[in-house]
């Protein structure tokens, strides 16, 4: 049976082929509980085709959307996950505007478990052995501002690839995560290898699926204020 839910989109992000889409679900005009619209494939990302409007264009973050969803589809620390009904369109209803974003933010707390690092990273993953008590993986957070830097982190090793990396403070801790936003990654890959500083923002944070025994925090969205 296809339910529909009405989400505001808060992440659009890059996923293997396909995208991550999550949004937090509205409930008599309030913000209520995160919701992953995931597909049926192994890894979850959903395609193009399945998560455009009638007119073919693809939602945007803030856009208020109508889903279609068959079933909850809960796994380990990503609670959020619901199987899309791919044969009915996405609606869009609305948008939400820079100011209602503040209902949706948490404003402290630590994002999930902190004190690991890797080369590049700052607090950017935590073991997947420590990760029973973790019961959610996405969340708002509002921050005066954000560092992101260009760089090629496998360089020494043969791999020229390029990524952003995006470090910012929120609640007396430092982070520095990987960029997943891919207007973000489009603009900022145009740009030489270096630090570019944003000014104040929302940032969808959000935990991937388990990699090699890890747990790593995305950067899945960038709200700039203008």
């Amino acid at each position: 049976m296809t339910v529909r839910k009405r989400i505001v989109c808060l992440a659009n992000s890059r996923k293997l082929q396909g995208r991550c889409i999550a949004g937090c679900e509205m409930s008599q005009g309030r913000p209520n509980v995160w919701i992953r619209p995931v597909s049926d494939r192994e890894h979850e990302e959903v395609s193009e085709y399945e998560r455009q409007y009638e007119d073919g264009s693809d939602p945007m973050v803030m856009d208020m959307i109508d889903v279609p969803l068959r079933e909850p589809r809960p796994k380990g620390y990503q609670q959020e996950n619901w199987l899309i009904d791919p044969d009915f369109y996405w609606v869009k209803v609305g948008a939400l505007s820079w100011d209602d974003l503040e209902a949706y933010a948490v404003t402290d707390g630590t994002l999930w478990i902190n004190g690991h690092r890797t080369f590049h990273g700052v607090n950017d993953f935590f073991p997947l052995d420590q990760a029973g008590t973790v019961r959610s993986s996405l969340t708002l957070i509002h921050v005066d501002m954000v560092e992101l830097r260009v760089l090629r982190p496998g360089e020494n090793f043969g791999n020229p690839k390029r990524r952003v990396q995006g470090r910012f403070t929120f609640a007396g801790n430092s982070y520095s995560l990987r960029v997943t936003d891919p207007k973000i990654e489009r603009e900022y890959l145009a740009h030489q290898d270096g630090r570019y500083s944003l000014g104040e923002s929302y940032l969808t944070i959000s935990l991937g699926e388990p990699f090699e025994g890890n747990c790593y925090k995305l950067i899945a969205a960038v709200i700039q204020k203008d």
